[in-house]
């Protein structure tokens, strides 16, 4: 569950409203007050919800809020409670803490889908509401979803903190740090600091000392210049490099959560002379807040502070101009910190109210230190819609596999995944997956459910690919691309039935999206996000279908394994007919005759041990994802934001077959203006061997003569070909195999690498390996 509040504005006095998320299978508990007015929402519309209402003796209480329900016992909870699964554990444990017994349990509000509550509040009462949904099999296509429930208080802010977000957990130290003030505060190594923008775009810069050594009679700070030489980053951030260090080069700071993902570590706190060069004598500022915050300690004040400027948005002009744009922290974002040894911090909340980097409107920070015996995941935070509270990266159900084999995660859409694993190497897993057989993680792809009576005609539209020609059984992939014909995503699409459908894409907006379509077009069809239920591994390789005929198991209506044709897939179970459900397509990422194996996260672990302890005899590998960038380049397979975006058409992206023009004659989004261009005029998706050994980037400019003609997008050594190579959009008078091109560095000028145009994929350029 989380919570934001809203309020964006300074003013505190208005009534608050305050969103929370409940994800599905999970419960929120709140504390309501008469007068308060309670909605609850489904993004889908299909999502179910039970309400417990207690008053102040723990007694079920339905009389507490205005509704015509008749209070009966919860049975989809109940159904969900009594499951064998860690959403049930989850749930039940909850219950225990919050202390709900069977008798609360009996005394339930239910509202259907289509009637979720939105009521007032009579009298003071906790609120315990369900988002309830048995767990999805792969087979199945009814997901369990989130709920969004937002709460307007009658009575503005009463009480100190009300304005905040719930705590972490419990903290022992809370600062406000009051608009156009800053303060200091002692925490203890293995604390935890949580930094909160308290009514959003709000600035606060951020100094520590070393409080052992300040008893000493030593200054030693946090030092910015010292954290981007080592780090090697702007700024740390959640994950392998996370440390703010000092001047010697030692850690004094983990940053462990962000919600926000955009900070300054270059400029001084502001200034005195920031102001009155600006004209505004007098004015206070951030390091002469920090002087006097500091006097107790001994420490000397100076004109102007080295800090970690939290929440400022700075940005560097291509003239190399610094300036300050409005940042994008909203009400409630925070980062959080941990303490690496005992420190002394001082925090500010900026006074600049002369320009955008605070909103133009100064307003407070908070501060909460929390106990060394807590537990907080790293974590970095985004956000499919701009409006919709944060989402924190999280694990994967094979993570309690891949964490034990690698130290090397980053985050993707997401989720953490392995870049590679150790003892392995991005080398050895690639040459594991041409060679024999690698095993990939790839749940961080979204799974959608489109399914009811207008689901073909949907994705008809929707898709630039002929539904209509799709089996039952087959997938296919596609493009999706907006009005102008630019690609929004690529996916593909499995066919579960007449009009039972399975999207599998990138971008987590593509649920928002084919809703909205759905409703322009008053389509009558059931979109539903099924990735919290469904995560999957990737198996390619040589001896990827030999592998996986020893351990799946598939009815007699399904093909088996070692029969499924190319973009097929089969419905089967894990070991014998009493396995764990299993969904297995033909499909991959590589080149490689590969599958990929869909399960619940639940069965996650058993999965990849029965794949990687069957695989043993095959020389099995695991493979992170920068093995997994090799291959994809090397087969000349597309990339979001590199060979495509939404100034790139399918044509342009290299993928102009999955735009049937001619044979498909419905019409679809972006089908006018793609057929109103010149296809002559096209940019084209080519490759290139890199003759020079000076590594090229995706950006680099690519020339002939004096002016650029394209850009590279994609990049690697290849190992097997033993050169380098890269996928590259040129104009068409240069796209011809054998054209002798450059690829521009420096400026573009100063230093060219030598390169020619090929074809692609640049390996099994006749995709027999993938066909066998």
């Amino acid at each position: 569950m989380e919570s934001m509040p809203i309020s964006g504005e300074a003013d505190h006095t208005a009534s608050p409203t305050r969103i929370y998320r409940i994800g599905g299978q999970d419960a929120l508990r709140i504390k309501v007050s008469a007068g308060d007015y309670l909605c609850v929402s489904s993004a889908s519309g299909h999502q179910p919800c039970e309400m417990l209402v207690l008053n102040s003796a723990s007694e079920p209480a339905a009389a507490c809020v205005d509704t015509a329900q008749t209070p009966a016992p919860a049975l989809l909870t109940w159904q969900l409670l009594k499951e064998n699964s860690h959403a049930a554990r989850a749930l039940n444990n909850r219950f225990a803490q919050w202390n709900i017994r069977d008798e609360h349990l009996g005394q339930a509000l239910t509202f259907a889908a289509q009637s979720l509550p939105a009521l007032s509040i009579r009298q003071d009462a906790e609120l315990i509401i369900i988002a309830p949904g048995a767990s999805m099999m792969v087979d199945d296509q009814t997901p369990p979803e989130e709920l969004t429930v937002s709460l307007r208080s009658a009575w503005g802010i009463q009480q100190e903190f009300d304005d905040l977000p719930e705590p972490l957990a419990t903290p022992v130290a809370e600062h406000r740090i009051k608009n156009s003030t800053a303060g200091v505060y002692e925490v203890k190594a293995g604390q935890w600091i949580q930094v909160i923008d308290v009514a959003g775009k709000q600035c606060s810069d951020l100094i520590a000392f070393d409080l052992q050594a300040l008893q000493n009679g030593r200054e030693v700070m946090l030092d910015a210049t010292a954290t981007r030489t080592v780090q090697g980053l702007s700024l740390p951030q959640p994950g392998l490099h996370s440390k703010f260090l000092d001047a010697d080069m030692q850690s004094m700071l983990q940053v462990v959560q962000d919600t926000v993902g955009r900070h300054d570590s270059f400029l001084y706190a502001c200034t005195n002379k920031f102001y009155e060069d600006a004209g505004y004598f007098g004015h206070v500022s951030c390091s002469d807040n920090f002087n006097k915050a500091l006097a107790p300690y001994g420490i000397a004040p100076r004109a102007g502070w080295p800090a970690i400027n939290l929440f400022f948005n700075t940005v560097v002009g291509e003239c190399g101009t610094i300036f300050s744009d409005e940042p994008f922290s909203r009400a409630g974002d925070y980062v959080l910190l941990r303490a690496q040894r005992d420190l002394l911090i001082g925090s500010s909340a900026c006074p600049d109210d002369i320009d955008p980097a605070n909103g133009w409107v100064p307003t407070d920070i908070h501060v909460r230190v929390y106990g060394a015996d807590e537990d907080f995941p790293r974590s970095v935070a985004y956000r499919t819609l701009p409006e919709e509270l944060p989402r924190m990266t999280r694990q994967t159900g094979f993570h309690p596999r891949t964490s034990a084999m690698s130290s090397h995660f980053t985050e993707y859409r997401g989720y953490w995944v392995a870049a590679e694993y150790d003892g392995y190497g991005a080398r050895a897993e690639y040459l594991a997956c041409r060679e024999r057989v690698a095993l990939l993680d790839l749940t961080p792809l979204r799974k959608f459910e489109v399914v009811g009576p207008d689901a073909e005609e949907l994705l008809q539209y929707a898709l630039t690919r002929n539904v209509r020609r799709l089996a039952v059984g087959e997938i296919v992939y596609t493009a999706v691309c907006c009005e102008t014909g630019g690609m929004i995503d690529d996916g593909t699409l499995f066919r579960l039935g007449e009009q039972n459908f399975r999207f599998v894409a990138g971008d987590p907006y593509m649920e928002t999206w084919l809703r909205e379509l759905a409703e322009e077009k008053g389509y009558r069809v059931r979109i539903q996000n099924s990735s919290d239920q469904i995560h999957n591994l990737s198996l390619q390789g040589p001896q990827s279908r030999a592998l996986l005929s020893e351990i799946i198991w598939t009815p007699d209506h399904q093909p088996d394994v070692k029969d499924l044709r190319w973009f097929h897939f089969t419905i089967g179970r894990l070991g014998a007919a009493d396995g764990i459900p299993v969904m297995v397509s033909r499909t991959g990422y590589t080149g490689e005759l590969g599958f990929e194996i869909w399960c619940h996260p639940d069965h996650g672990v058993e999965l990849w041990d029965a794949i990687w302890s069957a695989g043993q005899s095959f020389g099995i590998a695991p493979m992170g994802f920068d093995a997994l960038d090799m291959l994809r380049i090397e087969a000349g397979l597309i990339f979001a934001d590199h060979e495509f975006c939404p100034q790139t058409n399918p044509y342009e992206a290299g993928i102009g077959f999955t735009v049937p023009m001619k044979t498909k004659e419905e019409d679809f989004v972006g089908r006018s203006a793609m057929a109103a261009q010149n296809p002559a005029s096209r940019k084209k998706l080519v490759g290139l061997f890199i003759e020079d050994t000076d590594t090229v980037s995706h950006g680099d400019e690519v020339y002939s003569g004096r002016y650029p003609v394209g850009v590279i997008t994609s990049a690697t050594r290849s190992p097997l070909l033993n050169k380098q190579i890269a996928m590259c959009r040129v104009a068409p008078e240069f796209s011809e195999a054998g054209t002798s091109l450059e690829v521009g560095q420096l400026d573009g000028h100063k230093k060219r690498l030598r390169a020619t145009v090929t074809t692609t994929p640049f390996y099994d350029p006749e995709r027999t390996r993938v066909r066998s």
